[in-house]
């Protein structure tokens, strides 16, 4: 089977970018030496977080004011707000150790980071879920529920990819369809991918600083069951409501039976968990040093395999899978800028959080306390998922997560409620608005481009409002209170 234009258009970039990297950090690398020590958080002020606050602003509103702008800028405005920091930070701390925490971030994070997120991107992006069948509350709300099971697994902007059309097909011909696509964003697209790092970027954030795999299915299933059962129910009695009043269907309306194609894309997501898996369970003191900065050996090989996986998929899926899926590489594009300057940004805001007392943020920290210094896991949730809502729920949920302490050991063992309520927080709210989580923006424009008239940035916040907010208050008191 001949090579598709995807993975032609894919390798060429990779042909080039690559060496021209390698050279680049290569350079730097060898023209300073890696110091020995590391940013003194306490030592920092909050004029260090402009740079990070200023990004997140930035992808929360320049795509609102200037949809246009941010379209053919977006990069640039990432890279702007990453110089931002590096600059004055090389000035001031020195060349060396501003290489040094540069590359530090991006080959112990951003690479992993965005490497599984790639890969789960091109697989789900090569299954074609084809065909059509007439949409009724059952088959609708049963659609809703499979795709909340597949988010942690597919990830959830994988199982948004993947059965968005065909769920837009379904209901095509209806005068009411709008809440369908709502509730695929708060199911599909959010609260399913709670249960694995594979869901959502969050919980992969954590997992990539040492939380274990299925800590989150463990400490967050009786809560995600609690919110989808939620969510499910109100649906259904939605959509059974709206269907009342739609025309009656026509009996010549055609049904066409569902077919999956592209199997060889659902075996390769299951080898990305396998992969996954064999990287967290590989116990080993063996670390390669990259550019000065050493890395462990199992993180090594998980990069290099879901590279190999993805570059199976782009060889041997037909290309009209993709173009079923109407494919592109924009999505992902757009999260590996914005990423990369956000990584990049969060370094001094990381810092400052560790310092605890003695850094800038003693006072906001204060709101996720109780008196006595314990976490209040309340807060937590509701200062985590609130943030979420606005700004991207990964780095909030880094934010909150070194706040607790940032070690995965004590936070999934003394301090288990505390992540729970985080990571709750951080997945769960990033469906308040559009910019909450990157697939919800994505679903919104293939729902539009299929005819669907969304609702604006606000009155989507009304359905929230009125949906999420509530069963949130329940959670809430249920289990982090």
């Amino acid at each position: 089977m001949s090579i598709s234009t995807y993975s032609r258009t894919a390798i060429r970039k990779i042909q080039v970018a690559v060496p021209c990297i390698f050279l680049a950090l290569t350079n730097l690398a060898h023209a300073s030496e890696t110091p020995e020590g590391q940013v003194n958080g306490a030592a920092m002020g909050s004029p260090w977080a402009v740079p990070f606050i200023g990004l997140l602003l930035s992808i929360a509103l320049v795509p609102l004011i200037a949809p246009a702008f941010w379209h053919h800028n977006y990069g640039r405005i990432s890279a702007a707000w990453g110089a931002a920091f590096i600059a004055p930070f090389a000035m001031y701390f020195g060349p060396s150790l501003a290489l040094h925490e540069f590359l530090h971030v991006m080959l112990l994070d951003f690479i992993p980071f965005i490497t599984v997120l790639f890969a789960l991107y091109t697989i789900s992006g090569g299954v074609f879920v084809e065909g059509n069948v007439r949409a009724t509350p059952i088959r609708n709300t049963s659609l809703l529920a499979f795709g909340a099971l597949i988010a942690s697994i597919a990830g959830t902007t994988g199982a948004s990819v993947l059965l968005i059309r065909p769920l837009l097909r379904a209901n095509a011909s209806r005068r009411y369809n709008v809440h369908v696509v709502i509730f695929f964003i708060f199911l599909v697209s959010n609260i399913g991918g709670s249960l694995t790092p594979l869901g959502d970027p969050p919980l992969y954030i954590g997992f990539l600083k040492g939380v274990d795999f299925f800590w989150p299915a463990k400490a967050l299933w009786s809560v995600t069951l609690l919110v989808s059962a939620i969510l499910l129910t109100a649906f259904f009695l939605l959509d059974t409501i709206l269907m009342r009043r739609e025309p009656l269907a026509s009996d010549n309306e055609p049904t066409i039976s569902i077919r999956i194609r592209g199997y060889l894309n659902i075996v390769l997501l299951a080898a990305v968990i396998a992969v996954i898996l064999a990287s967290a369970s590989w116990q080993t003191s063996l670390l390669v040093s990259i550019l000065g900065i050493e890395v462990d050996a199992p993180n090594v090989l998980r990069v290099i395999a879901l590279l190999g996986l993805a570059a199976i998929s782009l060889m041997f899926t037909p290309q009209a899978f993709r173009a079923g899926n109407d494919f592109t590489w924009g999505p992902i594009e757009e999260v590996a800028k914005l990423f990369s300057g956000i990584f990049i940004t969060i370094i001094p805001v990381i810092a400052m959080l560790k310092a605890g007392s003695d850094g800038a943020f003693a006072s906001s920290l204060a709101l996720v306390s109780n008196a006595d210094g314990s976490p209040n896991n309340l807060m937590y949730f509701w200062v985590t998922g609130g943030l979420s809502s606005f700004l991207d729920n990964a780095p909030t949920y880094l934010v909150f997560f070194n706040a607790a302490g940032g070690d995965a050991q004590v936070l999934m063992g003394a301090k288990a409620s505390t992540l729970a309520a985080i990571s709750a927080g951080a997945v769960f709210m990033g469906a308040n608005t559009y910019i909450g989580n990157a697939p919800n923006f994505m679903v919104k424009a293939i729902a539009e481009e299929a005819g669907v008239r969304m609702p604006s940035f606000f009155i989507y916040m009304v359905w929230s409002g009125l949906v999420l907010l509530p069963t949130f208050a329940v959670v809430s008191v249920l289990f982090f209170a």
